[in-house]
């Protein structure tokens, strides 16, 4: 019996710790996944920017009518 709930509670114990690592793994992916789509909107918006001037240098150039 002592046996048993020594086995139990060595379980429990490493069942908690393997929670506390998972809680802490889970808020490292969520600030990596925060600062990912933070650099991703900046370059998406750096890539609309590109586009904007790309398209306007494109219409000031004459068309050739030859």
């Amino acid at each position: 019996m002592d046996a048993d709930l020594k086995s139990l509670e060595q379980k429990l114990s490493q069942f908690v710790e393997l929670c506390q690592r998972l809680r802490v793994d889970n808020l490292q992916l969520r600030q990596q996944l925060d600062s990912a789509m933070s650099d991703n909107k900046q370059l998406s918006e750096k890539i609309g920017t590109a586009t904007n001037r790309l398209e306007n240098l494109l219409n000031q150039i004459p068309e050739d009518d030859a």
